[in-house]
């Protein structure tokens, strides 16, 4: 049977975390069977007998063909080789007068072993984590389904903060004025959240570390995960060190506020039209981030978590329990919650969208913002990298004098003054007061500014283009009860 024309094409792409090169021209080496193991343990695979490893199709001698298939399949059979055993069969391609025989690895539903040794794959090598406990347990908590933030604490509800959980059941206007949230007690809103939860091993009732992570003091939150902590990061001038820096340890919803306010502080917001609407293509790429950042993280590593922004590019870090490892691409993409309870949350409460949906918005607001594509890297640190123009960061950030940057050039050096920026100030105030529906009356005295025509002009009609707040009677603009919300 000749080669199809898709398993050359993985030939000729050459080996990666999922695609494997073994000689074996007369036998089976022990090292294939360490590649099935971790294969099987982490996204499956594809395995090439009689290839080299730079992609040299040498082919296996036709008397030894036979024997080869057979060492095989009686091998990933014997236990104490496998465990569990697997029901594989190598087939035979031909190309160019030469034979191959070609392996697919599926993603096993157990932990596999090799010779009683736990195999993982990690680009384009066969790592044994046997001795390495971290590792290991990420990869039964990939096969089990299970999620160290459903584990229950000693806490009780009593440790949550009820001003955060009240502003989670007023957040849910964003899934629609009749949310079921909205007149659910406490309690009842967290058990339909699943933050509340049994322990399987004591069958005692609890919250979980994800209701603490949402909602928990800083204190509750510490001494649950002391390692809990998200660096934020501007580096443009002092490449060496940092121009700014926030180290936020906080609960989860005060974590966004705190990285969103970082981003729109040292970015600039360029003006952008999606369709005839002007958009925030910013704070679109930075919502985007920001959740996937805090949502999918393994909460149980000790590393720790990062937005830096630099000249060319932001860049966010995190752990992360992966499926995978290298580029993620979009058409190809499987979406999986990383941490189900605390992205529901976030889904429900508008933060985020449906899953697999903050890869394709990023792409698009990306486009708009800088003209780039963006990069998604899985791997056991999950990375984000958004491409910048140096436009972008040039006029905004901490301002630099001339005596510390006498290279700069007037041009080179940050244009924001204090009245910048605390207009800014004012426009950020006006979209946390307006979580709640107000008049345009009571925005203004929020705000201390008295005339109507200049705080129509310079905050109500760019608020409402933006489409950052929405009218409550939008078919009587003019209206005497109108009203202004976030949208």
């Amino acid at each position: 049977m000749q080669l199809p024309k898709e398993l050359l094409t993985l030939i000729t792409d050459g080996e990666n975390n999922n695609v494997e090169f073994k000689k074996s021209t007369t036998a089976i080496t022990k090292d294939v069977y360490e590649t099935v193991c971790s294969f099987s343990n982490r996204g499956g695979g594809h395995i090439f007998l009689g290839v080299k490893d730079n992609g040299t199709i040498l082919g296996i001698q036709k008397d030894c063909i036979d024997n080869i298939k057979k060492n095989f399949v009686t091998a990933i059979n014997n236990e104490s080789k496998i465990s569990p055993p697997l029901y594989l069969t190598p087939i035979e391609y031909e190309y160019d007068n030469k034979i191959i025989l070609y392996i697919r690895i599926p993603v096993g539903a157990n932990v596999c072993r090799c010779s009683g040794r736990i195999y993982d794959r990690n680009h384009e090598s066969d790592i044994d984590i046997t001795n390495n406990t971290d590792e290991v347990y990420k990869l039964y908590a990939r096969k089990n389904g299970t999620y160290y933030v459903n584990k229950v604490t000693r806490f009780g509800i009593d440790a949550l903060r009820p001003d955060l959980i009240e502003r989670a059941r007023k957040m849910t206007r964003a899934r629609g004025e009749n949310h079921p949230w909205k007149s659910m007690s406490d309690e009842e809103l967290l058990r339909s959240a699943g933050l509340i939860l049994t322990d399987e091993y004591t069958q005692k009732e609890g919250i979980t570390i994800a209701a603490i992570l949402l909602f928990g003091s800083n204190s509750t939150i510490m001494s649950v995960l002391p390692q809990h902590k998200t660096d934020a990061i501007f580096r443009v001038q002092n490449v060496d060190r940092y121009d700014d820096r926030d180290v936020i340890i906080t609960n989860l919803l005060e974590s966004y506020d705190r990285l969103l306010a970082f981003g729109q502080k040292h970015l600039n917001d360029t003006f952008n039209l999606d369709g005839i609407q002007s958009v925030s293509a910013r704070d679109h790429i930075l919502r985007e981030i920001i959740s996937n950042l805090l949502m999918h993280r393994d909460f149980s590593s000790g590393y720790v978590s990062k937005m830096v922004i630099e000249k060319t590019r932001i860049y966010t870090e995190n752990a992360s329990i992966s499926h995978g490892h290298g580029l993620l691409s979009l058409a190809t993409f499987d979406p999986y919650s990383k941490n189900p309870p605390i992205s529901k949350v976030f889904r429900e409460i508008g933060l985020a969208d449906e899953l697999g949906s903050g890869m394709r918005n990023t792409y698009k607001y990306t486009k708009m913002y800088s003209g780039g594509e963006p990069e998604f890297i899985e791997g056991d640190i999950f990375r984000i990298i958004i491409p910048l123009t140096e436009i972008i960061t040039k006029t905004v950030g901490p301002s630099i004098t001339p005596q510390d940057t006498p290279q700069d050039t007037p041009q080179d050096t940050p244009q924001d003054t204090p009245q910048d920026k605390r207009v800014n100030e004012k426009f950020i105030a006006l979209i946390e007061f307006c979580s709640e529906p107000h008049t345009r009356k009571e925005m203004m005295t929020h705000i201390d500014i008295k005339d109507k025509n200049y705080f129509r002009d310079r905050y109500l009609k760019p608020l409402l283009a933006s489409n950052k707040l929405q009218m409550t009677i939008p078919n009587k603009p003019n209206s005497k009860y109108q009203k202004y919300v976030v949208k």
